[in-house]
């Protein structure tokens, strides 16, 4: 197992080599071609999370979405983002370490085996004012949370984002229509088969956008989800985000179908401080997901009301939430070991981004 360990620990330090060489190189080429920018961006973070009706032990349980499960003091991730930006060409080499980094990438096939590391890896070209293509490996184009934290008012993420998938492998093409009207079009590798296609299936993506509204369609071997994004500015303090999806699966492969909907009133308070409440209603059909468990038939729903506090300090965010998960099946467990129907939880996490 240790020296296992090395090995990836070895691969990960010469992957980090790599990077760092080339950023230097191009530094040093950026005063010959005008136009051209290297920029080394990321983040960490890290938290305390504790249930306030549950066990806190080794038996701890977490909401049915993905990251911030872990009990007591626990990290995040590392977050390191390399990207090009030339007059019509650039690429984005996005790295990502530690457990939310794991769970971000859990489905690629070669994980196991090569300690992977990569979030996102693409490069990019602006054919015209109004038409760049994107050859690579680029996070999920649905959904209104991303696999950041920075990004993310909430620190735990949501249902939609949990069951939506997270990353794709492909090409695709976005043109900008006009001032307000955008179009992506993309054919890609199956959901989460992101280093390469041992099916010989493609998934098609395509997404419209107006005035920063977004409508989504994904088609995937027999499956497809339909899913909206946006968010209005209700006044210059108080923002509203919206997401709704529906998705259903293959009846061959046993794949059920879920929907949801999803709210998120914000309020900036003052200049270094805003509260906002996510409240989501999701549901399960013939689907065994992060909800259900205990139902025969894989029906079940969940409403979760989510209350977070976002203080900015330079760099730093702190972020206190507290989150309530009623769910109609009785899948969590309080301390004295009944099954319940609800779960109440408390997160402290820190964000640092440069």
């Amino acid at each position: 197992m240790k020296a296992i360990i090395n090995t990836k620990f070895l691969k990960n330090l010469f992957l980090f080599a790599v990077l760092f060489s080339s950023a230097t190189v191009v530094i040093a080429q950026e005063d010959e071609e005008e136009g051209s920018k290297f920029s080394f961006s990321g983040s960490i973070d890290a938290y305390y999370r504790a249930n306030l009706n549950a066990p806190n032990g080794a038996d701890a349980q977490a909401p049915g979405s993905s990251f911030a499960n872990l009990p007591g003091f626990a990290l995040g991730m590392a977050n390191v983002i390399g990207a090009y930006e030339g007059e019509k060409v650039g690429f984005v080499a996005d790295l990502v370490f530690g457990p939310r980094g794991t769970d971000a990438i859990f489905a690629s096939p070669m994980y196991s085996a090569t300690g992977n590391i990569v979030n996102q890896l693409y490069a990019y070209w602006n054919v015209s004012d109004a038409v760049t293509l994107t050859f690579g490996n680029f996070n999920t184009f649905l959904g209104y949370e991303v696999i950041s934290p920075v990004s993310n008012f909430n620190y735990s993420t949501s249902y939609l984002f949990s069951y939506g998938p997270f990353s794709h492998t492909g090409l695709k093409a976005d043109f900008a229509l006009s001032d307000d009207f955008s179009l992506m079009l993309a054919v890609m590798n199956p959901t989460d088969l992101t280093e390469f296609n041992p099916t010989g299936q493609y998934a098609w993506g395509a997404q419209l956008g107006y005035s920063g509204q977004y409508l989504n369609l994904l088609i995937d071997n027999g499956s497809y989800e339909v899913d909206f994004t946006g968010g209005f500015d209700l006044s210059d303090t108080f923002f509203l985000g919206l997401n709704a999806a529906y998705f259903d699966g293959d009846e061959e492969d046993g794949v059920g179908s879920f929907a949801g909907v999803a709210v998120y009133p914000q309020l900036a308070t003052s200049d270094n401080f805003s509260i906002g409440l996510r409240g989501e209603y999701f549901a399960e059909t013939d689907f065994f997901g992060a909800v259900g468990g205990t139902d025969a038939d894989g029906d079940a729903s969940v409403f979760a009301l989510t209350l977070t506090g976002s203080a900015t300090i330079g760099d730093l965010m702190i972020k206190p939430e507290l989150r309530l998960d009623s769910a109609s099946e009785e899948v969590f467990i309080d301390s004295d070991g009944v099954p319940m129907g609800g779960l109440t939880s408390f997160v402290l996490a820190a964000i640092y981004s440069f």
